[in-house]
């Protein structure tokens, strides 16, 4: 489990919905992929205004219809929707298209050209009506956590939503120590590496396999596990497959000891120096 500022705790896998909703053709299966999620612990669903111009908002809206109230619900707002004038029109959209009163949780996409001053107010605003419980950041680094930190009711940022799996560390160097240090979690999208040849890496690099043998589960599993060893992580895999949803909920119950993180490490090392934030 992972505890946001305001001591509520949430389960350390949850679901994401990247590019769901988009296809028509699968949209029964995304369905039923993110209930039976729901049903077997991984709660926090995480959305976005952009992902198919809100097209997944609408599919994560009937996949929780009737069980509002067992999800933590999490979504995202355009930086051109985040100043004082709009950020309050699109969340409505986002709250209509969910079929729901309110979000668990509002993030800022990523930062664009609206002063941080604005986003923070208009998010308070909306935290004062009721529309949003709490508020938070996506792909900010650590400088960008620095100037928020330091900006009026900016103190008020439950989490910070960034790249993070094996293949990309960087945050291991500084932004996630400054989280820890400002009881901040991180929430990892794309925990998994989205493909190519990172994720065959993932897939085929012996020492993963090795490990994975060992605690008799996939090397992917091994792969999501090691992004929760911290709890400080929340980490949101997407899955449509059943067997996948199954898979990602069970890698929440591996316990990867000291020995076997050193030999991670050694294949997948930490950064000895400062990376620019990865973003895709």
């Amino acid at each position: 489990m992972v505890t946001l500022p305001d001591g509520t705790s949430l389960p350390s896998l949850g679901q994401g919905t990247w590019y769901m909703g988009e296809n028509p053709q699968v949209r029964d299966k995304e369905i039923k992929a993110l209930q039976l999620g729901v049903e077997l612990g991984m709660t926090l669903i995480d959305t976005a205004e952009m992902y198919g111009n809100g097209d997944s908002e609408r599919l994560v809206g009937e996949a929780i219809k009737g069980r509002r109230n067992e999800v933590f619900l999490v979504s995202k707002v355009y930086p051109h929707h985040a100043g004082l004038d709009k950020i309050s029109k699109a969340c409505e959209n986002s709250l209509k298209r969910l079929g729901t009163d309110h979000l668990d949780l509002y993030l800022l996409h990523w930062r664009g050209r609206v002063p941080l001053e604005d986003t923070i107010e208009g998010m308070e605003k909306l935290r004062e009506e009721g529309k949003i419980i709490r508020w938070g950041v996506s792909n900010f680094d650590t400088v960008d956590m620095e100037e928020l930190w330091n900006t009026t009711n900016g103190k008020n940022c439950v989490a910070n939503q960034v790249l993070y799996h094996l293949g990309s560390r960087g945050i291991d160097f500084d932004l996630l120590p400054w989280q820890c240090e400002h009881n901040m979690p991180i929430m990892a999208y794309s925990p998994l590496a989205q493909g190519g040849s990172l994720r065959r890496q993932l897939l085929n690099d012996p020492a993963i396999h090795d490990i994975a043998d060992k605690y008799n589960v996939q090397p992917l599993q091994i792969a999501l596990a090691w992004t929760i060893r911290s709890n400080n992580v929340i980490s949101i895999p997407k899955a449509v497959q059943y067997e996948h949803v199954l898979a990602n909920a069970e890698a929440a119950t591996i316990e990867i000891t000291e020995e076997d993180l050193s030999r991670i490490d050694q294949v997948f090392p930490k950064p000895t120096r400062k990376m620019p934030l990865d973003i895709i």
